[in-house]
């Protein structure tokens, strides 16, 4: 296992998968350029279309979708793990998934991750978003291997949920992603503190690819793409929301020795919450 250098793209997706695609690929090429061998796109890569209907006639089934077509075409020729931070997917059953995609040097692909959490949110100043209304929420947490490194994955508001990163950092995940297109508003008043607390509660690298700006759908992005260290420093940060690359070396050896520090992983215990109930509820030190 050794160091590795890894890129966060922001982008600012549009109304048109294509176009969309062709920005990434610019983007994820100035990326391998700076020598990333792990490139992470933005949650909602493909486009961010706030109304229904034109997102059912935009979004396509894996098999064609233009942004999964491009990115495992630039995995192979760049020869570098490509991860789609999410694109919208239609499913067999004609529902759509908020999904994330991981493509392999060779091209193939090695692992994919539906959104767990949904964004029904009702924020200040009359901002209001429903995600469930038009997504299928994933099931499953994944963890998978990249470069000797374990890579745990999230979307989004999967961020405010720290039991989903406990349970990714204890099947073995060094680097967690947290690909996003979070809004202004929150971004302004949670994102940095909330990456760096995943990062220190798991002493974990954490990478987070971010949309930023004002969207053709009406909707504004916080962007401020970042990656943070396993003791919760940033080492690189796109201080703004225009379409950017940023570069870190992360080694995973840090990650193991951040644990050691704090062991915290190794210390949870299970207990009981007595909260007045006939029968308290016992939790798992994992899930606290």
């Amino acid at each position: 296992m050794g160091s590795f250098k890894v890129a966060a793209v922001q982008m600012r997706s549009g109304t048109n998968p294509a176009r969309n695609a062709e920005d990434m690929e610019r983007l994820v090429r100035e990326a391998a350029g700076l020598g990333a061998t792990y490139v992470q796109t933005p949650e909602m890569t493909g486009a961010l279309i706030r109304d229904k209907q034109a997102g059912a006639a935009a979004f396509m089934s894996e098999d064609k979708d233009v942004v999964v077509a491009t990115a495992r075409r630039l995995a192979k020729e760049l020869g570098i793990y490509l991860h789609v931070g999410s694109t919208a997917i239609r499913r067999a059953d004609g529902k759509l998934a908020n999904r994330a995609f991981l493509f392999a040097p060779d091209g193939a692909m090695v692992a994919g991750y539906d959104k767990i959490h949904m964004f029904d949110v009702d924020l200040d100043n009359g901002e209001s978003w429903r995600e469930s209304a038009s997504y299928e929420p994933g099931l499953e947490a994944v963890v998978t291997n990249i470069k000797g490194a374990r890579l745990g994955f999230a979307v989004c508001y999967d961020l405010r949920f720290p039991q989903l990163f406990r349970a990714e950092a204890l099947a073995g995940a060094d680097v967690l992603s947290v690909p996003a297109a979070f809004t202004r508003q929150t971004g302004e008043a949670h994102w940095h503190v909330l990456l760096r607390a995943r990062a220190i509660e798991n002493g974990a690298y954490v990478v987070a690819a971010a949309q930023g700006g004002l969207h053709e759908d009406g909707r504004e992005t916080y962007g401020h793409s970042l990656i943070v260290d396993p003791w919760g420093r940033i080492i690189a940060e796109a201080a703004h929301d225009e379409p950017a690359v940023i570069v870190a070396e992360i080694d995973p050896a840090q990650s193991a020795a951040a644990r050691r520090k704090i062991p915290n992983l190794k210390n949870a215990r299970d207990f009981t919450v007595n909260a007045g109930a006939a029968e308290p509820s016992r939790l798992r030190g994992a899930a606290s």
